[in-house]
């Protein structure tokens, strides 16, 4: 971890950037916003196939259900010129770290090494129905707000002391 280079913006990655990565995003935003900082935040996709659709109707019922508003996000294809861009690339999965890696970004992060050692934070369609959505949300959550405090941004936790163990 380079905790002493000053981080600007971050870029969180997952395949389509329909779900996982924006919720991603608004969280991180919603920490930047409460703690007056100046980090640019945004996510993309490894895949094209969503470019220019907002986020899916569960990922956006679920920012709503924590007080955040996704609705009007795109999804698009990271670039190269990311790399460049964005001080941290983190990938939502293994799989994301391994394209991202393909691509030329060379020291991608891994969400899921921020709280959850490692685990990559699942597609919430490999759950049934809607609580995925929601063990998803707060795996990110968790996950984000750690990436934050490890990296110095954040000196206090905000998440939610409850933890969710993934099934």
């Amino acid at each position: 971890m380079e905790s002493n280079k000053q981080i600007s913006s971050i870029l969180f990655v997952c395949l389509g950037n329909i779900c996982r990565s924006p919720l991603a995003e608004a969280i991180a935003r919603d920490i930047v916003a409460k703690h007056n900082l100046y980090i640019k935040v945004d996510s993309a996709g490894t895949g094209s196939w969503h470019v220019g659709e907002t986020p899916c109707e569960n990922s956006q019922k679920v920012a709503f259900q924590n007080s955040l508003d996704i609705s009007n996000y795109k999804a698009r294809q990271v670039t190269k010129k990311d790399f460049q861009n964005f001080d941290l690339i983190v990938g939502l999965d293994s799989s994301n770290i391994a394209n991202l890696k393909k691509i030329g970004c060379q020291n991608p992060l891994l969400l899921g090494d921020f709280g959850f050692e490692g685990e990559d934070v699942p597609d919430p369609y490999f759950f049934d129905g809607f609580e995925g959505f929601t063990t998803v949300y707060s795996m990110i959550e968790t996950c984000v707000n750690t990436l934050f405090e490890e990296y110095n941004l954040i000196s206090t936790s905000i998440t939610n002391p409850i933890q969710y163990q993934l099934k």
